[in-house]
Parts: C-alpha cells; structure tokens; sequence
C-alpha cells in the first residue's frame, strides 16, 4: 500500500515534556475513559524519536511521582496492579538523547466485576447486522466464564466463552434496550445496557475481484511510493491480474494475482474504486452526502495460493477519504516476514504487529473476514480478524491521516515480494465489500 506522511495522533493524549522530537507515545489498551480491574492492561508504542540513537525505556505513572514498571526498547506490554479509584496515568518513553514524550489515559479502577461495551456506542443509530464488541472483568479467581447479548429481556441473543465477545446480530428496525452480560466461574454476574436503534441493512458489493475499475501499481524500495514509470512488463517488478478464472474457483469467476520480477522486496497494488471519484459501481456521490455517513466495513473474501511460503505479505485494505481526511484500515498477513498479522497506524505511518498468528493454507480456499468501523470522533477502530472461522479480537484504535482532495471508498488487495523476489500468484474469489 502506499505509504503516507501523517501528521495527526492517533489517540487522545497530552504531551509534557519533549527536549527531543518524538512522534509521540500511542496507548492502545487501556482506551482513554474505561473502567477496568484491578489488573490493567497496558500496551503502548513510543514513535520515532529524532534521537539518532533511537528510544531508550518506557514506563508507566499511574499518579505523579509514582513509577511503577519501566521496560527497555520502544514497546510496552503488561498487566499492573492497581487499587480501585480513578486514575489520570501517564506512560512515558525516554530517548538515548535526553528527550521524553507521554501519553496520558484516564482510567476507573474497579474491584468488582465489570461489562465495557466498546461497540456500539448506547443511543446510536446503526444498520443491520449490529456488531457488538465487549470485555468484561471480575473477581473471581476462576475468571470469566462466559458473556451474552441479550437484544431484549428474556432473549438471549447469543453467548460466547471467555471475557471477550465480537459478534454481529441481524437485527430488524427499530429500537432495542440491549443487555451484555457476564458470568463468572463463582457464580456471578454482571451487566451493560446499551441501548440502540437500527436502521437501514448495510448494502454489499458482491464478487468485486470479477468487477470492471482495477488498477494496479509497482511499488519499489526504498520509499514505496506509486511507481509511475514501472510497467507490468518489468524487469524490476512483474505482475498481472486475470479475471473470470474457472480454476481454481468458488463462484465461477475468480481473479488471479501475479507478481515477479528482479528487485527483491518489491510490491504491487492492486485497488478499485467503489463510492466517489472514479467509482466503478456507478456510485460517484457527486453531492458528497452518503459517503460521510458510512462508518461500518466488512472485507470478506477467500483466497487460494500453492506457493503462499514465498510471499513476504499479503495485504487486505478498506479505505475512506472525504472532508480532507484519510482512512486506511490496513491488514498485512506476514508470511515470510513471519507468519503474523500487522495493522497500519495511520497516524506514524508504519505497520504494528498484533501478535495475531496467520497461518493460510497451500492448495486450498482461505476465508478472510475482517470487520473495522470509524468512530463517532473520526478514528479507526480495528474490531477483529477471522481467517478460516477463527476469530481475533483486535479493538484498537487509531488517528486519521491528511488527505487533502481525495473523496471516495475503495478496496485494495497487494502482493509483496520477499528477499529474491520470488514470483509466486494468488487466486481471489467471493470477494465483497459490506458497508453502512
């Protein structure tokens, strides 16, 4: 995908100290508000600092003057225990210069056991299938059990084991006082109202790898822009897309992706045009009035490849554009880069490692779905990855990038070359976009 220089941050935070240009500190979990147990959650990531020698430590403040972790390098991943009350904490990174940049999170530490919704929002409006997202805590030392959705009393909706759900629910129009509920493993329970209307289904883009409007790009190192001499022809990269492949194929009419050449490390891009300029569905909301209420995406897609070992990443993007903003829900599953799943962090402009596995299979269709929304405050917010039926929860949140002039949604699909640029091809099928 091409890589952007952004300016905004990706959360909410307030910076103290800065004798040294850091990006800033990006705090992920816990989210800014939340109430959490007495065991919280930590994960944060100190951007590049203008310090040649790089990041030295972070740490984490829950009050002033009150230092309670420090961990070399520039990511921080722990659990820290804390007594009940309200926290204003603090997680610092320090350079090998001097310098120093914070992220500040406020958090309600709580004793006894806890629902947090995370989506959707109570008294929001949201289309059909609902995707509800929530954690939940307790004091039980067995844990939790389980969580539910109740859409009304006395209808239970759907249970899921563990202390996490993501899950979407068709849900006819109208308004519903929904429930999440928890139980532990002791016997107990606790709930989150949420209530919402539905409107509207979402509408669906169905078999877009068969559809007219691709476009393709070489991307080369080292800055992997757009490259706007290269040819599919090559040498450097090679590459070629056919539609309406009969085999392999699940719905008749798959697409097949190739790429090779001699430049090692080189990618290309693949990318359609949907709503907006240059839609190939014959969506170009001229007026600019749908695509700003569209916040809800769902990628879903199979893919199909002999030889998957001898690609560095495949990458599956959902993009948004309009009002000068830019939306990039960036997914890249590393296969020689290390079998595991990245997200793109719109606001520093580089991949994040969710320590996600992603292992598809060789010689057979793998079923992608990845669900992603923008918030109510124009953020990104990652919900989850499922590939062949199994579930990752990601709920991470990030900032949006410039995009002055650019309006429109679109879909990309990317091949990256590994070390020796080996060509390998990947076959695309069922591959839809559901939006609302």
């Amino acid at each position: 995908m091409k890589k952007h220089a952004l300016i905004s941050t990706a959360i909410v935070v307030v910076f103290l100290a800065a004798t040294s240009a850091f990006a800033g500190v990006t705090v992920s979990s816990p989210t800014n508000g939340s109430t959490v147990g007495t065991s919280v959650h930590f994960v944060a990531t100190a951007n590049t600092s203008s310090c040649a020698k790089g990041v030295a430590s972070m740490g984490i403040y829950p009050a002033a003057n009150s230092l309670v972790y420090t961990v070399n390098g520039s990511n921080l991943n722990t659990n820290v225990s804390l007594n009940p009350g309200t926290y204003n904490a603090v997680v610092v990174a320090w350079d090998y210069c001097g310098g120093a940049s914070t992220a500040g999170v406020r958090i309600t530490v709580q004793t006894s056991a806890g629902v947090h919704v995370i989506s959707p929002a109570s008294n929001s409006t949201v289309g059909s299938p609902v995707n509800f997202v929530a954690t939940s805590t307790t004091t039980c030392p067995k844990g939790v059990a389980s969580m539910g959705i109740y859409t009304a009393p006395s209808q239970l909706a759907y249970t899921v084991g563990g202390a996490s759900l993501n899950t979407s629910l068709a849900l006819s129009p109208g308004t519903y006082h929904a429930t999440v509920e928890e139980w532990d493993h002791c016997g107990g329970a606790a709930t989150a109202p949420v209530t919402i209307t539905v409107g509207s289904s979402g509408k669906t883009f169905s078999n877009i790898q068969s559809s007219g409007g691709w476009r393709s790009y070489a991307q080369q190192p080292p800055n992997y822009g757009d490259c706007t001499w290269c040819t599919p022809a090559g040498p450097e990269t090679t590459w070629a897309m056919h539609q309406g492949i009969q085999n392999p194929t699940l719905s008749g009419k798959s697409a097949q992706f190739t790429i090779g050449g001699t430049q090692a490390y080189t990618d290309v891009l693949w990318n359609n045009h949907l709503i907006g300029d240059l839609s190939s569905q014959g969506l170009p909301d001229s007026s600019h009035t749908l695509l700003p209420t569209l916040h809800t995406f769902t990628y879903d897609v199979y893919f199909y490849g002999n030889n998957l070992g001898a690609s560095q990443a495949l990458e599956f993007d959902v993009n948004q554009f309009f009002n000068g903003m830019g939306f990039t829900w960036g997914h890249e599953c590393r296969l020689a880069g290390g079998y595991e799943w990245d997200i793109w962090d719109n606001t520093s402009a580089r991949w994040v490692s969710t320590g996600i596995a992603c292992n598809p299979v060789n010689n057979a269709w793998n079923h992608l779905v990845i669900q992603v929304q923008r918030t109510s405050d124009n953020r990104l917010l990652y919900q989850s990855i499922t590939l062949n039926g199994q579930t990752h929860v990601l709920n991470r949140i990030y900032g949006h990038f410039s995009a002055p002039g650019w309006y429109g949604i679109t879909v990309n699909f990317q091949e990256d070359g590994n070390n020796r640029q080996t060509p390998y091809t990947v076959y695309v099928d069922k591959l839809n976009l559901t939006y609302q």
